[in-house]
């Protein structure tokens, strides 16, 4: 496998925290893979993420302050070796749409679990247990899919 991209709804909170985590990890481990996000929703496209996203991103020495969201692809479906989904409902719009290698973000190390929207947590504090989420499962994702560290 040589790439993978993470897709949410809105490209600004969870995916690219999925993306920034797996940048780190490809680096830390000296993993060459094309790493990107997305969003199945077109309302946020050229924004970057969200001040919480990126806060919690810095806190864990992550910097994804320079991406900007953009609205997954067909030609993406076919382009990346894995296609992970961030939760039930993209995963749903991602098969709809032809995605032939996919997987949901929570089946690495949370029984499938969808990443919840940290919108619907109250205040800041929803955006570190996504986090934390994220960081586990990607990393889990790095452990089965690239080898342990």
């Amino acid at each position: 496998m040589t790439s993978v991209i993470f897709v949410c709804l809105g490209n600004i909170c969870r995916s690219p925290l999925a993306e920034g985590v797996a940048r780190r990890l490809a680096d830390e481990r000296g993993v060459r893979l094309r790493i990107d996000s997305a969003g199945t929703g077109d309302w946020h496209v050229g924004e970057p993420p969200c001040e919480h996203s990126v806060r919690v991103a810095r806190a864990h020495g992550i910097d994804i302050s320079g991406l900007r969201a953009r609205r997954v692809t067909p030609q993406d479906l076919e382009r990346f070796d894995l296609v992970i989904a961030l939760d039930a409902k993209n995963y749903n719009d991602l098969k709809r749409m032809g995605a032939r290698t996919l997987e949901k973000l929570g089946a690495y190390g949370h029984g499938g679990e969808d990443v919840p929207d940290p919108y619907f947590f109250p205040g800041y504090e929803g955006f570190e247990k996504v986090f934390a989420m994220v960081e586990a499962c990607v990393t889990e994702l790095f452990d089965t899919d690239f080898g342990p560290a």
